[in-house]
């Protein structure tokens, strides 16, 4: 019993302590119940406060609340929150939280310009606690306008640390919660034209798990996808093309085949919009460094091609339809981009290979010496290509009858 009355007489000092403090004074406060309360169980907590812990976490919830858009103590205050939350049978901790509007809060703090990075980061680690705590939470989170949030946040941050714990968390929305999971995945492919290389990683590495478990993949999202092969940052034109690879199994695939055969040929149009106007040349403006978007994409397009036909061979057939071969050729006299030649040719002599009547139009096309070149050294025979070659590859006329499957 006196033990039991110290302990009541203890944690009304360190409240009245609390309510008349300032910040400087709960700062204290909070630094010492980090030292003393980490990775203690509910229990454990109660027995800290004297059976009284839900009256601390009322008042820090309640801080948090007055101060998260002035940045005091912030961090503090959700690290401790942290304790409360993730303590093991302290769930009577988690749903005061969430009553008094917690989660609200949290995903304030996720998207708010002063907010630091770390804050941002550590209020995302709470919401990850809060939807791990099952499926009514996620529907929670989602109908606070949580998928809207988190994904701004992934898009703007600065840090890889809160990107990847925003990743964590959209990727736990998608998962066992059926009534917002179509709504996780239409946020990830808004995510994909974002200026930021990791979001768009990410985004793809979450668009690939969710696909399956929303299963109908959306129209919408041919062309950012697509798009994407544009980009000098192979880590996310890898996922690209793996993400295309598993979307040959849904009823978009006709579309992206479409947009990959139409890559080969970029339009006058795609490749004037990001050449240096002729003023800015004049006034001495730098000219555009490495090589054009368009024609990235136009050799991970024809890389995509190998690919998919390597994967199938009624692929191969399909985009044989789509007239591939005379774009590939195309695209193999792109005198100005060498890894679209390269991938361009790999591609083509792997249909060649595969198919005879591919190998007879085009052996016919090229003609003898071109021909030769291209069959003994496929890989770097644009290394040894003429400007007549190039021409003759560039206005070929193979047609999808004599390149058929037959």
């Amino acid at each position: 019993m006196p033990h039991s009355q110290s302990a009541v007489s203890k944690v009304q000092i360190l409240l009245s302590r609390w309510d008349k403090g300032s910040a400087l004074v709960r700062g204290e406060i909070l630094v010492e119940f980090l030292k003393n309360c980490v990775g203690k169980t509910g229990p454990e907590l109660e027995q800290e406060f004297g059976q009284a812990a839900s009256l601390f976490l009322t008042r820090l919830t309640a801080w948090l609340r007055l101060t998260y858009m002035m940045g005091s103590c912030i961090g503090l205050q959700l690290k401790a929150l942290h304790v409360f939350l993730t303590a093991t049978s302290g769930h009577h901790f988690m749903a005061e939280f969430i009553e008094v509007g917690g989660v609200l809060t949290l995903l304030e703090i996720t998207g708010l310009k002063q907010s630091t990075e770390s804050d941002k980061c550590d209020a995302l680690k709470l919401l990850i606690v809060i939807a791990s705590a099952g499926r009514q939470y996620k529907e929670l989170i989602c109908e606070s306008y949580g998928i809207r949030s988190v994904a701004e946040c992934l898009a703007k941050s600065k840090s890889e640390d809160t990107q990847d714990h925003a990743r964590i968390l959209l990727q736990l929305l998608a998962q066992g919660n059926p009534k917002y999971g179509l709504q996780v995945y239409k946020g990830l492919i808004a995510l994909l034209p974002s200026t930021s290389p990791k979001a768009q990683q990410m985004a793809l590495q979450n668009l690939r798990i969710t696909q399956p478990i929303v299963k109908s993949a959306s129209p919408s999202l041919v062309e950012p996808l697509l798009n994407l092969l544009a980009t000098v940052h192979l880590e996310v034109q890898y996922e690209a093309i793996e993400f295309i690879r598993e979307l040959m199994e849904y009823d978009i695939q006709n579309q992206l085949l479409e947009g990959l055969v139409r890559s080969l040929r970029p339009t006058r149009e795609e490749v004037l919009k990001y050449q240096p106007k002729l003023a800015e040349a004049l006034d001495g403006a730098p000219a555009l460094s490495g090589p054009l978007p368009t024609f990235i994409k136009q050799a991970a397009a024809a890389k995509t091609i190998g690919i998919l036909s390597r994967d199938s061979s009624g692929l191969a057939e399909h985009l044989l339809r789509m007239r591939v071969i005379q774009q590939l050729m195309y695209a193999m006299g792109n005198v100005d981009y060498a890894d679209t030649q390269r991938q361009a040719a790999l591609s083509l002599e792997y249909l060649v290979r595969i198919f005879p009547s591919v190998n007879e139009a085009v052996k016919q096309a090229m003609g003898e010496q071109l021909y030769e070149l291209f069959m003994t050294n496929a890989e770097n025979m644009y290394m040894s290509l003429n400007a007549v070659q190039a021409d003759v590859l560039v206005s070929n006329k193979v047609t999808s009858s004599t390149a058929g499957t037959s």
